[in-house]
């Protein structure tokens, strides 16, 4: 797993921004939580390119990914005004390619990667607000996606016709949290999804997290859980068509 600097200066945003609002905010009026882990994906689908006569292929290799994510969320106490999560993470899909991509034609066939740093600004509403030992969030997801394609040492983006560098794409959001009665456990599920002409993206997770009450101020907690993406974006000639999934394993921080 390979953290380059603008990951670690994006993680350490969230976190950093988490921490300075956590020691300022009371529990009676504010609430804020953190989280760091990593996501064990493995992907899978295509990369395609068509132009007239002139196409392109690329498959996934399918190989393991470990990376990492950061997430932090922001509650208040005013009803009008849309609570605020934020969330990072990266993608990575190594395959094969073959075929021409824009004015680039690739050597018999060469091994390809496919890098998504994903940055989601979610506002939402609690309709339920552990009402019931059960929380529901509604709300609206700004997905940015900056998108890094290469073969050895030669960007691929800048060979396609069509800039793929920076993709922004709105997503409905809904969150369901339940706490189990007399136990430090709670199950919680999320999903952001939109489908429109031949575009579907989607991002959902299920987990169960295990809070240590040991302090009324600052709770430490561990998540487990299990992510599913999927992209599938038309770009004009070119088609990505991926789908990442795995197992990930955090730590969070309640104020």
């Amino acid at each position: 797993m390979n953290i380059n600097y603008p990951l670690r200066k994006k993680l350490l945003t969230i976190l950093v921004c988490g921490l300075m609002f956590g020691t300022t905010a009371n529990a009676d009026i504010a609430r804020a939580e953190m989280g760091i882990g990593t996501w064990m994906q493995t992907p899978s689908g295509t990369i395609s390119y068509t132009d007239g006569a002139i196409t392109g292929l690329d498959t996934s290799d399918e190989n393991n990914e470990m990376q990492l994510y950061a997430w932090l969320l922001i509650k208040h106490p005013v009803p009008i005004i849309p609570n605020l999560r934020l969330e990072y993470v990266e993608t990575l899909n190594k395959g094969t390619a073959t075929g021409t991509f824009g004015s680039y034609t690739f050597p018999a066939s060469s091994t390809t990667e496919l890098s998504m740093s994903q940055i989601d600004i979610i506002a939402y509403y609690n309709i339920l607000d552990n009402t019931g030992w059960v929380t529901l969030d509604l709300g609206l997801d700004i997905k940015i996606i900056d998108i890094s394609y290469e073969t050895g040492n030669t960007d691929l983006v800048s060979k396609l016709p069509t800039d793929i560098s920076s993709i922004v794409i709105p997503l409905g959001y809904i969150r369901a949290r339940a706490q189990i009665p007399a136990t430090d456990f709670a199950v919680e599920a999320d999903l952001k999804y939109i489908t429109y002409s031949t575009t579907t993206v989607y991002d959902a997770r299920i987990k169960v997290d295990y809070t240590l009450d040991i302090s009324p101020v600052v709770q430490p907690a561990i998540e487990i859980g299990y992510r599913m993406q999927k992209f599938k974006l038309d770009e004009d000639e070119l088609i990505i068509n991926t789908d990442y999934s795995g197992v990930y394993l955090g730590m969070m921080l309640r104020f």
